[in-house]
């Protein structure tokens, strides 16, 4: 029997494997073409083909399922690699990650063929369908229904800022099976978005992460079969809740990697911009700037790292993974926009990483939960003790 310090070293091989193979990826083929997805705004199907080829989809999801069969951990050091390469490809990432949690997790054998196994081969694409116009944060007054309909379903409703929307084959989309059960009466459905009655708006256009495409989705009785639900009728709201500890801890990683990206651009220029006859990295104001920006890169990683260790270990997270979200992402947005200002004027023109960077790094403290619910969250967690 392997002893204990074996294991941890054959899982700091691993990680350590993950981690190469992935920066490799970011380095080699999303980082150069980072700054032109921006601009077009185009949904990155060479890329997302890539990362299924090389294993970055579904990085927990069993292999018998076709995923990895990795720990959170791997899919935190995936998502935080992939980030620094572009937000936006971690983005597909991450969604794919918690759609395909779902799936391997709830689905019947035939549902996870006809949907999980492509998606993690990226022959179909998939939309996680919460948010509606008046069910963001507080996602009770979800208004989405889903009725009986002889063997089947009639499915009515809107969401509105569906990551992958304009471009999904099919959607995970949450509504009320049981309007008098509150949050115990809403079910998860499976919908292919080609079914008649469904809809799709306008692609939004985004301040940051702008190759993850967002858009609406309307369902106008919309007859899908017994099969598309997904689980037991009544726990959607449960399951969906369920796997969003793991999607902080792939949000907090992503705003680990703008903010490394950030703390690396910000360094090299600082050595090569020269000002009053000497680089400005020997301005002690540019220090102090910084030496802020790595320590909260090492302890935004160290907050993830800890919460993925907690789940890895069949434990409750809630509270580390909305720690690590709130703190990594509001340190990406705050050194983001110190790593503008180190760059100064340079720093402020389209095209220039940290540019781009600033504007990726604002939607982590609004997504997977806004910050001022991970505040509540925390506190609650903590009087709850």
């Amino acid at each position: 029997m392997p002893s204990s310090s074996d294991v941890v070293a054959a899982d700091t091989a691993r990680h350590d494997a993950i981690r190469a193979a992935t920066r490799r990826f970011a380095d080699e083929l999303v980082r150069p073409i980072a700054n032109e997805l921006d601009e077009t705004e185009a949904f990155p199907r060479e890329l997302y083909a890539q990362c299924a080829a090389l294993g970055l989809f579904g990085i927990t999801v069993p292999e018998s399922d076709g995923g990895v069969g990795a720990d959170v951990r791997s899919y935190a050091l995936v998502m935080e690699e992939l980030a620094r390469g572009y937000a936006s490809v971690a983005d597909q990432c991450g969604l794919v990650e918690l759609v395909g949690t779902l799936l391997a997790t709830l689905g019947t054998a035939a549902q996870r063929g006809e949907y999980l196994h492509p998606l993690l081969r990226a022959e179909r694409r998939c939309a996680y369908a919460l948010t509606e116009p008046q069910a963001g944060s507080d996602l009770a007054s979800l208004t989405t229904s889903a009725t009986a309909n002889g063997d089947g379903w009639r499915l009515r409703g809107h969401k509105l800022w569906i990551h992958n929307a304009p471009v999904a084959d099919f959607a995970l989309v949450l509504a009320r099976t049981d309007p008098a059960a509150g949050h115990r009466g809403m079910s998860i459905f499976i919908v292919d978005l080609d079914r008649p009655g469904v809809a799709r708006g306008k692609k939004e256009r985004k301040m940051g992460q702008r190759a993850s495409p967002v858009g609406a989705l309307f369902f106008d009785d919309v007859t899908l079969p017994a099969t598309a639900l997904l689980g037991p009728r009544g726990c959607g709201f449960h399951s969906m809740m369920g796997v969003l500890d793991k999607g902080r801890v792939g949000i907090g990683a992503l705003a680990v990697g703008i903010l490394q990206d950030a703390l690396d651009a910000s360094l090299a220029y600082a050595r090569e911009r020269r000002q009053f006859g000497r680089a400005i990295a020997e301005f002690q104001a540019v220090q102090w700037m910084v030496a802020d920006m790595a320590k909260d890169a090492c302890a935004a990683r160290l907050l993830v790292h800890e919460a993925a260790a907690r789940l890895d270990r069949g434990q409750k997270a809630t509270l580390e993974a909305s720690m690590a979200k709130c703190f990594a992402s509001d340190a990406a947005v705050a050194h983001s926009q110190n790593a503008v200002q180190i760059h100064g004027g340079s720093g402020y023109i389209r095209g220039i990483t940290v540019e781009r960077l600033y504007r990726d790094a604002k939607i982590t403290q609004i997504y997977e939960g806004t910050n001022q619910i991970q505040r509540m969250i925390i506190a609650r967690e903590l009087l709850a003790s």
